[in-house]
């Protein structure tokens, strides 16, 4: 099947050049003005060589404030995971995460495709498990069965509903993990989000584990980028694992300028997010028909379904672009809304409107 590359492309730049709320996704937020101009004023070098001056001092700053030894920055948080998984394991090894882990559903069969795991899977309430869960998913592996060598926390977790993982049962799961002869590994792509929320530092959610990433296109509003962190030996072999899988970089200060940009500006504005977040969730839970997945909202996620509308969710999808809306269709009834730096407190009178002229309609 011939696929059209440039139409696609320019219906997907139409349709975003007639956005007035993009609720899609926070991977969808722009560079802000201070932001563009310290990109433009960055410090650059070799970053392949160390030689970078604005990508280093980056790479200290996460790493001391998630309480690990050492980081490295890499192009995406998909990156960040599949490079973990590829230090911490070696081929025939699994992966132990919950069923709606980003790794299993979202990256392209990355753990199979690049380092040849497995994945073992934990159905837990809202994407959160306890060290007994992982303890019953890995019982009796023998020698039969793959190795259980890592278990993956996402945190916050995306599916779940933007749940904050506690840190009491973080730190039960990475015990029983080192417990097991296993690897604690955080996927933090939200992790910022939970701290904000939370009467914790962000290393108070990491020290139990051996290795974590942060994203900085999310939330945090950067145009690319994620920092793996973790004991010195652990980056030592990630940067090596980086070049392997095409990711090494010249220079990238050029968009590390905004990582740190945004650690010095955007982290306490996360939570105007979440307030925003919680604003459309106590909307939606007014309307008719419509159900929201989680009884209180903690952080920018809303997940809702629509099947007692009687309208088809991709149906309101399309609806709402027509109105310069997007929210993204997951299922026939399932839509995922997420809020972040471009979402204004107006923007969710306007899209709770909408829906409701949709469904009255």
């Amino acid at each position: 099947m011939k696929v059209d590359l440039l139409g696609n492309a320019r219906k997907a730049a139409e349709i975003a050049g007639k956005l007035r709320v993009d609720l899609y996704s926070d991977t969808n937020s722009k560079p802000t003005a201070g932001m563009r101009k310290a990109m433009a004023e960055a410090e650059c070098g070799n970053e392949q060589a160390l030689e970078d001056p604005t990508t280093n001092r980056l790479q200290e700053r996460v790493a001391e404030l998630l309480g690990m030894e050492a980081a490295v920055f890499l192009p995406s948080g998909t990156m960040c995971n599949e490079i973990a998984y590829r230090v911490w394991a070696r081929q025939g090894d699994a992966i132990v995460m919950d069923k709606t882990g980003h790794a299993l559903l979202f990256e392209t069969g990355g753990p199979a495709a690049l380092s040849g795991l497995m994945i073992t899977t934990i159905d837990s309430p809202e994407g959160i498990f306890s060290g007994d869960d992982v303890r019953a998913a890995v019982a009796n592996p023998g020698r039969h069965s793959p190795r259980p060598k890592v278990v993956n926390i996402e945190n916050t977790s995306n599916l779940g509903g933007g749940k904050i993982w506690p840190i009491e049962t973080i730190r039960d799961v990475a015990d029983t993990a080192h417990a097991l002869d296993m690897y604690a590994h955080m996927d933090g792509a939200r992790l910022m989000n939970a701290v904000v929320e939370s009467n914790a530092t962000a290393s108070d959610f990491t020290q139990p584990v051996d290795s974590v990433w942060i994203d900085f296109s999310k939330g945090l509003g950067c145009p690319i980028g994620g920092v793996l962190a973790g004991p010195a030996d652990f980056i030592d072999e990630a940067f090596r694992i980086k070049h392997q899988f095409g990711g090494a970089l010249r220079q990238s200060g050029m968009v590390t300028a905004a990582c740190n940009y945004a650690l010095d500006h955007h982290v306490a504005r996360l939570h105007d997010d979440h307030e925003n977040a919680r604003k459309l969730h106590a909307g939606l839970r007014d309307i008719d028909g419509v159900t929201v997945q989680n009884d209180a909202c903690e952080t920018n996620l809303v997940f809702f379904d629509v099947g007692g509308t009687g309208i088809n969710a991709r149906d309101v999808a399309a609806q709402l672009l027509e109105r310069g809306i997007r929210i993204g269709a997951q299922t026939d009834t399932r839509m995922r809304a997420v809020t972040h730096i471009d979402v204004s407190t107006d923007d969710i009178d306007f899209t709770l409107a909408a829906l409701r002229e949709i469904f009255k309609a």
